[in-house]
């Protein structure tokens, strides 16, 4: 049975291809670094992180790019006896333009070693590559109009233009004859994330539309020439999830289809999980994977019927389950940081931290929510109800010195537990919080006081969140019992929704480890371990 979403927490734009009998699934990482998550499942039921192909420089360096730029919608496929991974790097998100920049890189095997980069074009963002039987490569990617503006509430140029296709020659590394807008996509609107597959005869196009919140949706078309016209699906959709509120998967959209061994079709997708009785998703946009059905008509159906994706769903094997969840039990006693961990954009990680052998130190750097090199290393919360814990070793000079435990979304979007020196009570405990409320973003202080801490040695920094509330606790070396520290937070804005609400803000929340220093010393703080520890689904 697949239980959904296979990919819990931030994995959205979910590309999936077969090599033999290995399945690989690359998601977004937008401004996290290494980019572009690849997972691997052999059973379409349990899924393994087997890399981040972009991690070095002459691949990817984001430094400057804002909040939910970077890797947007990446492709990956198998052909030649070589894996392709086509991606964007978005520049910009506010105003008319993208700044997208699209480029290809392969590798013999998923672990690599992965190309340096071939930059394709930049007319739009979500790009991907069709391998044709006839051994044509077609080049995929939306249109971007930035000439939007507004006629008595109505665009005057769409900004999502439609889908163009263009061949491109592995041989020469680059595009070849004319770019052809083959799919303006439904009257939903906001076409993006096209993907092609071939099926006798017919060429079929799965794109999203909607935007990627609740009016999101998978819609299918086909044609028998791959440059169209393309006839729309009777049901227009594949799957959505716009006219079902309550279903417990929402926003769904986005995905691509892959066929087993077997001839079963099955299709990713994107989803949410809001909170209850909240329109808010701190877990982001996750990955599932629905059944489908061929029809008679030909056309593709989910296999329970309707467009509402399901919770479980039919495995390949009948005997395969999930694995079930478990505590995540991390010392930072070796050489490499652990998989599930991340940083933010820089491409020159040994700048923000390194590992001593006993501790994963932090180098403290520019401040939290720095677009360009703040030292921050954290994980995905994938469960609505969870609790953190670290070791924390960090002996502060200066009001502007400061390390912790964060709960993270952006700059704009989150609670961070800090040991800081005060010049009446010497290093303390502090909370800063940053509540999400754009334009008017400000950082607060929800302790009236900073709490006292002795004037050297570790201190252990816990919290919990349950749905929408978080707690943040503390414990000194050696001593058993946790003290609460601060009122409730709300948790909720450390979400997709929270701020500026799910079309501006792409990622999902993380927990871990942040420091910095706004006097430019580049203190160091040392981590010695961090749990994880599911409480809920």
């Amino acid at each position: 049975m697949i239980v959904n979403p296979i990919l819990p927490g931030f994995n959205p734009d979910p590309s999936i291809c077969r090599a033999g009998t290995d399945y690989y699934i690359a998601t977004s990482t937008f401004e996290w670094y290494p980019g572009v998550q690849i997972h691997h499942s052999t059973d379409l039921v349990n899924w393994r992180l087997v890399g981040r192909p972009l991690n070095r420089a002459s691949q990817l360096d984001m430094r400057g790019n804002p909040d939910s730029c970077g890797i947007w919608a990446p492709c990956l496929s198998y052909a030649d006896g070589l894996f392709w991974l086509i991606y964007t790097d978005v520049k910009r998100l506010d105003g008319n333009f993208k700044d997208a920049h699209n480029y290809i890189v392969t590798a013999p095997n998923i672990t690599g070693p992965w190309s340096d980069p071939v930059r394709v074009n930049s007319s739009g963002f979500d790009p991907s590559l069709f391998h044709d039987e006839d051994g044509r490569k077609w080049f995929l990617n939306m249109l971007w109009d930035h000439r939007t503006d507004s006629i008595g509430g109505h665009p005057r140029h769409p900004a999502f233009a439609g889908i163009v296709a263009q061949q491109y020659d592995p041989g020469t590394e680059r595009l070849i004859g004319k770019a052809v807008n083959i799919f303006q996509g439904s009257s939903h609107g906001l076409v993006e994330g096209a993907h092609l597959f071939r099926r006798q005869g017919w060429y079929y196009l799965t794109v999203a539309e909607g935007g990627t919140g609740y009016e999101h949706a998978v819609t299918m078309a086909r044609s028998r020439d791959l440059l169209g016209p393309y006839e729309l699906h009777p049901d227009i959709f594949l799957m959505t999830a716009k006219d079902a509120p309550d279903a417990p998967l929402q926003r769904t959209g986005h995905g691509q289809m892959v066929e087993t061994p077997d001839g079963e079709t099955y299709h990713t997708h994107l989803c949410s999980r809001p909170l209850p009785g909240l329109r808010r998703s701190p877990l982001g946009r996750e990955t599932g994977l629905q059944k489908c059905v061929w029809g008679e008509d030909g056309w593709l159906r989910l296999h329970g019927g309707g467009l509402v994706a399901e919770v479980e769903v039919p495995a390949p094997d009948p005997q395969s389950m999930p694995k079930p969840t478990a505590p995540v039990r991390r010392r930072f006693d070796g050489a490499e940081l652990p998989d599930e961990f991340q940083w933010l954009r820089t491409p020159e990680p040994e700048r923000i931290f390194s590992m001593t052998g006993s501790a994963l130190r932090l180098y403290a750097r520019e401040s939290i929510g720095s677009w360009f090199e703040q030292a921050l290393v954290a994980r995905r919360q994938e469960h609505l109800g969870f609790a953190a814990e670290t070791r924390l070793d960090f002996a502060p000079r200066h009001f502007q010195q400061a390390a912790g435990l964060v709960h993270y979304y952006n700059r704009h979007k989150f609670h961070f537990l800090a040991v800081i020196w005060h010049e009446q009570w010497g290093r303390a405990l502090t909370i800063l919080s940053c509540p999400g409320d754009w334009p008017d973003a400000r950082l607060q202080f929800p302790l009236d006081q900073p709490v006292p801490l002795p004037g050297d040695g570790p201190v252990h920094l816990g919290l919990d969140v349950d749905g929408a509330e978080l707690h943040f606790r503390y414990r000194l070396n050696g001593d058993d019992n946790w003290v609460s520290v601060g009122p409730v937070l709300d948790a909720s804005v450390i979400s997709d929704e929270g701020g500026r609400g799910e079309h501006a803000s792409f990622t999902g929340a993380f927990v871990g480890m942040a420091a910095f220093d706004t006097s430019g010393d580049a203190i160091p703080a040392d981590y010695s371990y961090f749990d994880y520890l599911p409480q809920s689904r």
